[in-house]
């Protein structure tokens, strides 16, 4: 079972929001708060309430539909942070001229997950099968096709 929680328009460019995602991406819940709570970067204060929502999220619907979920056991599956809209800005220059900038905005995802006791995903402890990966097939190389003949150069 997978839990998410999204925080959208925030107002921060997403490659420092990568930054601090990628600290807590496959940790645990209690060891990626942790990591956040001792992050300067200023990013880290919003994406510890996503995470928090996210963790409350999997409380709520745990006690909705009755699933047995073992708050110890959940870990961060994904965190992600793509780009919101942009807002165009202008800045003045020398001699009236004028610099236009961006102001970035992004959007960020968070995904826990169950481990189960052995490490494994839970839904590999409960049994149920998952898909060999395909074996990739081999194409034979390509056969070059032979030049139909040299151009000829037009004498002068």
């Amino acid at each position: 079972m997978e839990f998410r929680a999204e925080h959208r328009y925030l107002r921060v460019s997403p490659q420092k929001a990568r930054l601090v995602l990628d600290l807590i991406k496959g940790r645990r819940v209690e060891e990626a708060r942790n990591t956040l709570l001792f992050t300067k970067k200023r990013v880290a204060a919003p994406v510890a309430k996503l995470l928090q929502s996210a963790l409350d999220n999997a409380n709520f619907l745990a006690s909705e539909k009755g699933l047995d979920v073992e708050i110890d056991n959940l870990y961060v599956k994904s965190a992600i942070a793509n780009d919101g809209p942009r807002m165009k800005r202008i800045r003045p220059a020398p001699q009236g001229r004028a610099y236009r900038y961006q102001r970035r905005i992004a959007h960020i995802e968070l995904v826990l997950a169950e481990r189960g006791k052995n490490g494994g995903t839970v839904a590999a402890a409960v049994g149920e099968e998952t898909p060999a990966p395909a074996k990739a097939k081999r194409r034979a190389p390509a056969a070059k096709k032979k030049a139909a003949g040299k151009k000829k150069t037009a004498a002068k």
